[in-house]
């Protein structure tokens, strides 16, 4: 994987330099990290793994908590020159049709993990080495996870990039997206 492409994306919270990498330079879907006009590499700087989530990212489903984190940490490293890196997983791997699939398992009364099972999927088959492969791109050594989730700092724990602290994403529960938050609590370990 390698970076394909970049160019500086004028956001809300400031100028961040977006990089598209790939294996290949045709790829539709690449990974990405949105660098902020500030950053430091001289520094720990403050990085956010998120993965895809199209529909609380991009049309702010309250089902999740995800599109409201992306936000809360693109103004969080913004105001720290630090990184949003955006991997393209989608639904904790399964993508955006068998996601959809695993809501409707839900609606009927399964919990997300159980109804990821239930397609015969893992419970979350993410992967965050491209992420630290990212890191490395960057010249970045040292990181502030921005992250609930024990799965990213234990994948970035065992890689060259030093974690120094992990800062927690807090966002407001919502009614819609409290069995989703609880379950992610209570079957994976986050910290919420």
């Amino acid at each position: 994987m390698k970076r394909q492409a970049e160019a500086v994306i004028p956001t809300p919270w400031g100028a961040f330099n977006m990089i598209a990498y790939a294996d290949d330079p045709e790829e539709s879907m690449p990974h990405l990290a949105l660098v902020h006009e500030n950053f430091d590499r001289e520094q720990p700087v403050l990085v956010r793994i998120h993965s895809e989530c199209l529909t609380g990212d991009l049309f702010g489903s309250t089902r999740c908590d995800c599109g409201e984190q992306l936000h809360r940490a693109l103004e969080l490293t913004a105001a720290q020159g630090g990184v949003v890196i955006y991997l393209r997983q989608e639904g904790r791997g399964i993508g955006l049709i068998n996601k959809l699939k695993a809501y409707r398992l839900q609606d009927a009364g399964l919990n997300t993990l159980d109804a990821n099972v239930h397609l015969g999927f893992e419970i979350d088959s993410r992967q965050y080495d491209m992420a630290v492969q990212i890191m490395q791109d960057l010249g970045i050594s040292e990181i502030h996870l921005l992250t609930n989730n024990p799965d990213k700092v234990e994948a970035v724990d065992h890689s060259p990039i030093v974690v120094r602290s992990r800062i927690p994403l807090v966002v407001k529960p919502r009614k819609e997206n409290m069995n989703y938050l609880k379950a992610k609590q209570e079957l994976l370990g986050h910290f919420l």
